[in-house]
């Protein structure tokens, strides 16, 4: 039965499948000794041997789900050309996993990563988009009107946000520690949004993804999702 190469790919547990076709563009997959870098190209993976970046694949057998509290500092990559570390530096296992979604290099917390792609793909492209909660602390307090105005949609330069959610949790020295809760993902969002607001953010961690929370899992530590939480996921 033939398949697309990037479906191919991320069933072998490459990275997602976006991230596939832009491997396959980069001239850096081989089927059958042959460079292959067109995204319509099928595979018979019963007979077809693949190879990315020199390695041969083939299907992820075991599934694996896991929770990492990122540190600020690493980036939500399988590789980084500028040579920065990486969240798979940090966690550690047999299969080749890679992360759902990202967070900012400067942003710890929640981010999980997988071998399984259709678990990716419902999270990335869910059909209700997921609650995302972060607790920040960001500079001076924000007043009535700004709060109002950072959950009813803000434009951050390129896109209006959609409604969302602050509260201000605790003061201190004159700033705010506060929650928030979005259910999108652009890049640096959040600490863009907090700006718009005059409130830009001093450090940032997110805490929750829909019904997976970080819990009191350390900094830089991992732990593989409970039947539960990844049954939640297989759901969504």
């Amino acid at each position: 039965m033939e398949e697309r190469l990037q479906k191919y790919m991320a069933r072998c547990g490459v990275a997602s499948r976006r991230k596939c076709e832009e491997i396959i563009l980069e001239g850096n997959v081989k089927v059958n000794n042959k460079v292959v870098n067109e995204l319509g190209f099928k595979i018979n993976a019963e007979i077809d041997k693949v190879q990315v970046y020199g390695k041969y694949i083939s299907p992820e057998e075991n599934k694996v789900y896991i929770a990492l509290n990122k540190p600020e500092g690493y980036v939500c990559t399988v590789k980084d050309e500028k040579g920065r570390k990486t969240i798979l530096d940090l966690v550690k296992v047999n299969e080749r996993i890679y992360p759902i979604g990202r967070l900012d290099y400067d942003t710890s917390g929640l981010i999980l990563l997988t071998n399984d792609g259709n678990i990716y793909n419902k999270i990335i492209h869910p059909r209700e988009e997921k609650n995302k909660k972060y607790i920040a602390t960001i500079k001076g307090i924000p007043s009535k009107d700004e709060i109002e105005k950072f959950e009813n949609g803000i434009d951050i330069g390129d896109y209006i946000t959609a409604p969302s959610k602050i509260n201000i949790l605790s003061k201190n020295n004159g700033n705010a520690k506060v929650s928030i809760i979005i259910h999108e993902g652009k890049n640096r969002q959040i600490r863009r949004m907090c700006e718009k607001i005059n409130h830009p953010v001093i450090n940032l961690k997110r805490v929750s993804i829909g019904n997976v929370k970080l819990g009191d899992l350390k900094l830089g530590e991992w732990r593989h999702l409970k039947d539960n939480e990844v049954e939640y996921l297989k759901s969504l």
